[in-house]
This record gives structure tokens, C-alpha cells and sequence, in this order.
């Protein structure tokens, strides 16, 4: 079949991904967003270390429109560690076959969400 001829699809909202496809994609966006946020993580450490700064800290961390972020941002952090051990288990040639690659992609999103909600429910 030519170029020209191939069926094009550009209609992005309906292209389903696999599994391990969002959870790649998923583990780049989380990386990205780390790498965004540490300035702010920075800024949180050196006034931690500062007199009255961590009184200040821990009273503005307080407030329920800085724990949702910083809850997005600790999901980020899993998230990234856990598919990271993926990758890198991918990248040993263990669990190559399609259905264990579904499986590990699976257990990452579940255990990542489960353990952003166990720590959300210990953070509020």
C-alpha cells in the first residue's frame, strides 16, 4: 500500500493505548513534573533549615490547597520509582512477553495509586 493511501487516524481522543503504553508515557510526565516542581522542593528545604522557616513551612503545608499538590507530586514520585523498576527489569530482558508486560504495567499503576493513597490519608 502506498503512503499516500495508508488510513489516517487523527482523531487522538479515540486511539485507545495499551497498558504499558500509558504507564511509559505516565512514568515520562511524572519525571517531567519532578524535574519541573524541584526549584520548589529546594526552596521548601532551605527554608526548612532557616529559624522561624520551618514553623512557617509546616504551618502553609497545612492548608488543603497545598496538600492536593503536594499529593499529585508524591504520586509522581512513586509513580516514577515504580515504573522505573519496570524499565529497568524490561531493560534486563525480564518479563518481555506481552502478557507479563501487561501485568507488571498492572501492578505498577495499582500499587502506585495505592500507596499515594495510603500516604494521602497519612499526610491529612
Amino acid at each position: 500500500m502506498p503512503y499516500d493511501q495508508r488510513p489516517k487516524n487523527l482523531n487522538l481522543a479515540s486511539i485507545r493505548l495499551p497498558v504499558p503504553a500509558l504507564v511509559s508515557i505516565l512514568h515520562r510526565a511524572s519525571g517531567a513534573l519532578i524535574f519541573l516542581l524541584l526549584p520548589v522542593l529546594l526552596w521548601a528545604l532551605q527554608q526548612s533549615t532557616e529559624a522561624g522557616g520551618y514553623a512557617g513551612l509546616v504551618n502553609m503545608m497545612d492548608s488543603a490547597w497545598i496538600k492536593l499538590p503536594l499529593l499529585v507530586l508524591i504520586w509522581a514520585f512513586i509513580h516514577h520509582f515504580l515504573a522505573g523498576i519496570r524499565h529497568l527489569t524490561l531493560d534486563m530482558r525480564f518479563g518481555l512477553e506481552i502478557r507479563q508486560a501487561r501485568r507488571s504495567s498492572k501492578l505498577v499503576l495499582v500499587a502506585g495509586l495505592l500507596l499515594t493513597l495510603l500516604t494521602g490519608i497519612w499526610l491529612w
